[in-house]
């Protein structure tokens, strides 16, 4: 009489396997998930990093600011998104204050706010988890 060997896996060795690859999934999906959000976060700073060199552009060529927002976005383009930021341009008494909000569609960001000044002074408050300062 011949004697078959059952090949395969059993049930249990399955299940480690299973257990193994939740608990890499669970570690590595968070890591994902603020990578993405940090360099959204990050192409914000570079927008509006852009959007002033537009407006210093802009003074360059008329040696004064822009007086509306929609003058000082004239040729400009946010890499992110629509929603993800709003992004604004106000006159001060010195220069400008260029501010990008963060909308919902970034979750736990939302709120988080970037601001850059004519005086190239940057500054970062609300939700703005993994980004402490500008590059």
């Amino acid at each position: 009489m011949q004697q078959h060997k059952n090949r395969g896996f059993t049930l249990i060795e399955l299940m480690i396997v299973v257990a193994i690859i939740a608990i890499l999934a669970g570690i590595a999906i968070p890591l994902y998930s603020d990578y993405v959000l940090r360099s959204k976060l990050r192409t914000a700073q570079s927008d509006l990093m852009a959007l002033s060199s537009t407006v210093e552009n802009f003074r360059q060529r008329t040696l004064g600011y822009p007086a509306s927002d929609a003058a000082a976005k004239k040729g400009w383009n946010a890499a992110t998104k629509a929603g993800q930021f709003t992004y604004s341009y106000t006159t001060t008494n010195s220069g400008y204050e260029l501010k990008a909000v963060a909308g919902s569609a970034l979750g736990k960001a939302s709120g988080c706010t970037l601001k850059l000044d004519s005086d190239n002074s940057r500054t970062v408050s609300g939700n703005c988890a993994g980004v402490s300062d500008w590059p």
